[in-house]
């Protein structure tokens, strides 16, 4: 904080603004003057001030106007004003207090008085700068620490995705690969989607690997079977995405809450064919529209253990054809507009 306080003396009497002159310079003071309430004004707009010593009765201008003027701008608002006036009645006194002068000295004054007065409100005006400043310095370091805490919660989340997917991994069927590029797939969607956000995006691609993890809970002779499955082991297998809605949908993270809506959601079928509630159309959640077709295509054209791999033109016309029954139109038309880039992703 400065040594040295910079007051602005205004009074149309020169006189006047020597005799405070004279009296506050034992203080150490820095001092400006005007005679008037527009020089004070402009005198405000060039310099910083730390208090104003400020007479009411001027030509134009009043003092009155200057406070008023004052208060209405922000640059001047924290500027404590101490009326210095031969205007000794009480609607004055109250008026310049109900303007927002911090003190109302009546002149002719006492020189101890008028001291005394000038330190005090600038001790507190410079206790105020003060509070403010470490206000301000602690909510940075508040806003800094939400920052880091948060940061880390996300990589928390990442880390433990990371752990049950190469869990579950162990007991299906389907690679590390698989769960990449439906993530890489998932993410391609998403950044061309036109009300989805890159943070959305990356929320997505982060998520998207959980799509599955249900499956951890289907007995393995079904879930490595070879071949077709029965009407009972299909449902057996549709059970995975309650499965994981029961173990992911208590947390309140940004990432898990939308991995647990995407493993919960993303058999539904835009025709409200699909499992397990047979969601409708836009009743099924974006996040998981956008993996539902991701993991379609990454499936059909990847061999599994019950089937041989489609060649990348047949998974994309299937796609494509079943637009508007299993797979959101709009989704598809950003599919069928970027397939190049899906069919560079399936090669990963």
């Amino acid at each position: 904080m400065q040594l040295n306080y910079h007051i602005l003396i205004v009074d149309d009497v020169t006189d006047n603004i020597q005799v405070a002159m004279n009296i506050l310079k034992e203080e150490n003071y820095d001092f400006s003057f005007a005679t008037s309430g527009e020089m004070a004004l402009a005198l405000l707009d060039e310099n910083s001030f730390d208090l104003v010593l400020l007479d009411i009765m001027m030509p134009g201008t009043n003092g009155y106007d200057v406070c008023r003027r004052m208060h209405s701008d922000p640059r001047y608002l924290d500027i404590p004003i101490i009326f210095l006036t031969a205007k000794a009645d009480v609607d004055s006194i109250a008026k310049g207090f109900e303007l927002g002068g911090v003190d109302y000295i009546v002149k002719p004054f006492h020189a101890n008085e008028l001291i005394a007065r000038v330190r005090t409100h600038l001790e507190l005006y410079k206790s105020k700068a003060l509070l403010k400043h470490h206000n301000l310095s602690l909510q940075v370091k508040i806003k800094n620490k939400e920052t880091r805490l948060l940061s880390e919660l996300e990589e928390n989340q990442k880390e433990m995705i990371f752990v049950l997917t190469e869990l579950m991994e162990s007991t299906s069927d389907e690679t590390g690969k698989h769960i990449r590029r439906v993530a890489e797939y998932s993410r391609l969607l998403a950044h061309h989607h036109r009300s989805i956000s890159e943070e959305d995006a990356n929320v997505i691609y982060h998520a998207s690997p959980m799509h599955d993890i249900g499956k951890i809970t289907i007995p393995e002779h079904i879930l490595h079977k070879e071949g077709p499955l029965t009407p009972e082991e299909f449902e057996v297998v549709k059970t995975h995405t309650i499965s994981a809605h029961e173990f992911l949908h208590a947390s309140k993270r940004k990432i898990m809450k939308a991995a647990d809506v995407i493993a919960y959601e993303h058999h539904e079928k835009w025709d409200g064919t699909g499992y397990p509630r047979g969601l409708k159309g836009e009743d099924i959640h974006l996040f998981a529209r956008i993996v539902g077709l991701s993991d379609v295509f990454d499936a059909l054209t990847h061999k599994r253990v019950y089937k041989e791999a489609w060649s990348v033109e047949d998974a994309a016309s299937h796609i494509i054809e079943n637009s508007g029954t299993f797979f959101d139109p709009y989704l598809t038309e950003i599919f069928e507009a970027n397939l190049d880039e899906f069919i560079a992703i399936s090669k990963l």
